[in-house]
């Protein structure tokens, strides 16, 4: 025993200082392995079947709220039809045209160009498939931002936040018309130049009007998060927090426009002259 004891403590006085056992112990594990894995053979066959267990209760559950979610979409969907009916026969009867669909074409994100001063995003579709500058390009939240540059085979995006981008948009809660400005420093959006007894605040959301006809009215744009009064200019300026996310997304849509609204509101392709149209109108 007291061999044994001391033999053990060289031992463990080598292996503190010392590499020298490092080989010996790789053996060991290795040779000592198929033995763990039998001994814990039970546990791992309970845990297996727990989670077989827990995610056949888990599917089980999702498929519920499927099938409830279905029947809830199916009946949005019928109503949403008989909405759209009835539309669509006061237009006839307004001798309105209607403006409300349009095509869009589906891109995916090629790569974001390494620009500090710029907030941009390149697609992997262009010319070819009827992209055009000025396009809308949207996500689920809503507008992304609008293409500014096509290539034959690619298209380059301003993004919300970037301050070549500007939007006409409205008040959702009064209707309230309004122009978006990107270039926020902290990536929110601006409206700027509001007079004092501007009907918005925080929490209002902003959808796009439909003036000047780049951007379909009706879409999401933007949650106002500050208002901000300023006595000494007599000036109101509110900050809206994006409700798109183009930083978790590849993949986006771009709403096709009118060659004529092409023509009289992109010029030279750049957001900058679809924004003078927007200020103009």
């Amino acid at each position: 025993m007291l061999v044994l004891v001391i033999l053990a403590l060289v031992l463990l006085v080598v292996d503190a200082r010392w590499r020298v056992l490092e080989p010996a112990r790789t053996a060991i594990s290795m040779g000592i392995y198929p033995f763990e894995r039998l001994m814990m053979a039970p546990r791992d066959g309970l845990e297996h079947f727990e989670n077989w267990r827990d995610a056949a209760s888990h599917v089980r559950s999702e498929k519920e709220a499927l099938q409830r979610q279905r029947i809830e979409l199916a009946q949005l969907a019928t109503h949403a039809a008989q909405l759209a009916t009835e539309n669509e026969q006061l237009r006839r009867l307004l001798n309105v045209p209607d403006t409300a669909t349009q095509e869009a074409v589906a891109v995916q994100v090629l790569y974001e160009p390494a620009n500090v001063f710029s907030q941009r995003l390149v697609f992997n579709k262009g010319a070819s498939s009827g992209i055009r500058p000025g396009m809308p390009v949207i996500d689920e939240g809503g507008v992304v931002g609008q293409v500014i540059r096509v290539t034959p085979f690619t298209s380059e995006a301003a993004l919300l936040t970037d301050d070549k981008v500007s939007i006409p948009v409205q008040v959702l809660r009064n209707g309230q018309r309004l122009i978006a400005f990107g270039g926020n420093p902290s990536g929110k959006i601006e409206i700027r130049y509001l007079t004092a007894d501007v009907d918005i605040q925080a929490g209002d959301t902003l959808i796009t009007s439909g003036i000047g006809g780049l951007f379909p009215a009706g879409l999401p744009v933007a949650e106002i998060e500050a208002v901000e009064h300023d006595t000494a200019s007599g000036f109101t300026l509110a900050r809206a927090r994006p409700l798109s996310h183009p930083e978790r997304y590849r993949h986006f849509l771009i709403l096709r426009i009118d060659e004529a609204l092409e023509q009289g509101g992109s010029g030279s392709g750049s957001a900058s002259d679809a924004e003078g149209m927007n200020d103009d109108d």
